[in-house]
């Protein structure tokens, strides 16, 4: 198991994760750092808590975007399946790394 250390709105947090993994960690950090930026401009400094909060549900929101998706793709005609395949795996990572985050 690899440790990544990760800042979010200012602050660094150990993170661990498999071997490999790390890049990805990184960059899943940064959107999430970016996305709680986004409300810092527009809301303002409502509180830590708030804004991980905010930033969770639009990117819970931006998930079920894309299952929604994958199901339209999965009940069209002819759809493709890889593509649906791929976006599944995506939406099943986020989860993982979701998970990781919770318990750590």
């Amino acid at each position: 198991m690899a440790l990544v250390v990760v800042k979010v709105n200012g602050r660094e947090f150990p993170i661990s994760c498999e071997d490999g993994q790390e890049p990805r960690l990184r960059r899943l950090a940064a959107y999430i750092d970016a996305k709680i930026g986004e409300f810092l401009r527009t809301v303002g400094q409502v509180g830590e808590a708030r804004l991980i909060l905010l930033a969770a549900l639009v990117i819970a929101d931006e998930l079920s975007d894309a299952n929604e998706a994958l199901q339209q793709s999965r009940n069209r005609p002819g759809g493709d399946a890889s593509t649906a395949t791929g976006i599944h795996g995506i939406a099943q990572r986020i989860e993982s790394i979701a998970a990781r985050l919770e318990s750590s």
